[in-house]
């Protein structure tokens, strides 16, 4: 299925050689519209006597003296690319990330992000260690193309690059990092081809089904060989079921979290590859072993990406004209917006809305949008993989919603609500910043959306689709694939106890295998556990709300 390679990004700088050539020019032209910098001490007289209400500030320096103090010693890595941020006009990111390779011991990671293109990870034993690393790794790798474009970067000439006026729709067109961006990921192109293609193919099998693509996600994995859906999920809502004692109901079936499940199911067929004794199942498995962790891992040049044709429903839908640090509205309507979100048959409420009756006796969940949060920290292969694999993040989020212009939302609720906890997390673990974006949407040719609570699952090796009820949380009577006669679907809790058990059987786990419930299987997944309790507590401390805790009774069952 899926064979080890090297790494599927090849060296930013030299790749980004042409487009810096075709784009300096345009941006030191007066092709677009601008405006000037306002001016910082006031209105001045312009040599007509009329008042100027701003300045066009003169850089200091230029980039090639910049560039050329820093090979002589007199700048930094960190200082360059902050001077250089300022004169091109790029957005200039150090984030913290997550460790490489089998590396022992503590130590912090940060990576360069230039216009939202990341690269390579810098590690050290303090953290201004760590970023000073990554900052020359960047500059290396950006130092080749900017040599050679010596003759065409701007001089201190008394014009820096002009500021593109701020109701422009796009700066592709003159900004060169932001075009390195979009070139280097026109594989994102490519995702939503698969996922129409995989729908097609479904929705052609089962045409009577078509209405229940309406909310759709999917989880795509890219390797060498191309891009490939492994996990597909639709549907958008909440069990009106109570709290299931069997593990036989599938509480939340939001497309987000059914194709989650659904890749769930992809893992442990991965891991039964992996541990069979048959050599070519164990070569096609998706994982190999890390001797630094003593788990399983993604083989390398095995990536994860997930495309959602809505935003989910949260703190993800939040008005653009949010922020964390509002200005114009009040604090309380920004609490409500950003806040955690719980879920209750479709309908979502802010942890702090009086609007949500909390005595009813409704199954509840968290926001699509919380769980992406959560899954972002704590890897998407939940407790009980975690005892098999390290944690399982994905890069980058692809959002196909035609009605979508702005991702703000998503990239605060996702990314930045928890910034800043990797360090606090146990080994393995941290805070992956996927990269977010706007595709192409991906829709049916279905007359009669929305009126179905129907949603449906398949991962990479199923025979045939299921459909779940989403109120009802079981398998319809119609479904292409029912389990048994009790129609208890196979991404309810109760299946994956039972895929866990015979993963434990084949890696002759007997620790695992002697778990007497579906909690204690869970409870035994410390670092998991550790990572999750950190999180929780760090929503509450930075004002987000506290986490649902879900009824005890839900998970006590047993095989």
């Amino acid at each position: 299925m899926f064979q080890a390679r090297g790494s599927f990004q090849g060296s930013r700088g030299a790749s980004s050689a042409k487009t810096l050539m075709r784009n300096l020019p345009a941006m030191l032209g007066l092709t677009e519209s601008y405006e000037t910098l306002p001016a910082s001490s006031g209105p001045s007289q312009d040599v007509f006597g009329q008042q100027s209400k701003g300045y066009l500030v003169k850089p200091k320096v230029s980039p090639k003296t910049l560039i050329e103090r820093y090979r002589q010693g007199e700048v930094n890595a960190l200082a360059l690319l902050h001077q250089l941020a300022q004169v091109l006009q790029f957005h200039l990111e150090i984030k913290e990330t997550v460790t490489t390779g089998n590396i022992r011991g503590f130590y912090f990671a940060f990576c360069v992000v230039i216009d939202g293109v990341e690269y390579e990870t810098g590690m050290g034993t303090t953290k201004k260690e760590a970023r000073h690393k990554a900052a020359v790794l960047a500059v290396q790798d950006l130092l080749p193309t900017w040599e050679n474009l010596n003759s065409v970067l701007p001089e201190a000439s008394g014009v820096p690059p002009p500021l593109p006026v701020k109701e422009k729709p796009s700066i592709s067109d003159f900004h060169p990092y932001r075009s390195i961006h979009e070139r280097k990921n026109s594989v994102n192109l490519h995702i939503p081809h698969a996922v129409r293609d995989q729908l097609t193919k479904l929705m052609n099998s089962h045409p009577e089904f078509s209405a229940c693509a309406d909310t759709t996600a999917a989880f795509i994995m890219q390797t060498s060989g191309g891009c490939e859906v492994v996990a597909f999920g639709t549907g958008n809502f909440n069990t009106k079921e109570g709290a299931s004692t069997s593990g036989r109901i599938v509480h939340d079936s939001h497309a987000v979290v059914t194709a989650r499940r659904s890749l769930m199911r992809f893992l442990y067929r991965n891991l039964l590859m992996f541990f069979s004794k048959m050599a070519n199942l164990k070569e096609r498995s998706v994982f190999q072993h890390n001797s630094s962790s003593g788990l399983l891992s993604l083989k390398s040049g095995v990536t994860l990406h997930l495309y959602v044709n809505q935003l989910p429903k949260g703190a993800a839908q939040m008005p653009s004209k949010m922020r964390l640090n509002p200005l114009s509205i009040s604090a309380w309507q920004v609490n409500n917006e950003i806040s955690l979100h719980l879920s209750v048959e479709g309908k979502v409420f802010s942890v702090f809305s009086s609007a949500f009756d909390h005595s009813a006796s409704k199954v509840v969940s968290m926001s699509a949008t919380d769980k992406l949060t959560q899954w972002q920290v704590l890897g998407y292969q939940g407790a009980l993989l975690s005892h098999f694999i390290e944690p399982i993040y994905v890069e980058s989020i692809l959002i196909g919603d035609a009605s979508c212009s702005d991702i703000r939302g998503m990239e605060i609720s996702v990314s930045q609500r928890v910034e800043g906890i990797t360090s606090q997390l146990p080994t393995f673990y941290c805070m992956m910043r996927p990269h977010i974006s706007l595709v192409p949407s991906v829709a049916t040719d279905s007359t009669d959306r929305g009126s179905f609570t129907y949603g449906i699952n398949w991962s990479e090796g199923d025979s045939s689709l299921e459909v779940v009820d989403g109120l009802e949380g079981k398998t319809i009577e119609e479904s292409p694939f029912k389990s048994s006669s009790a129609l208890a679907s196979r991404l309810c809790k109760a299946a994956m106890l039972h895929r866990f058990k015979l993963v434990a059987k084949e890696a002759q786990r007997q620790d695992l295998l002697a778990t007497s419930s579906y909690r204690e299987a869970k409870s035994m997944a410390k670092p998991y556990q550790e990572a999750k309790n950190v999180l929780r507590a760090y929503l509450s401390q930075q004002g987000f709300g506290p986490w649902l805790l879900k009824p005890s009774v839900s998970d006590n069952f047993s095989m």
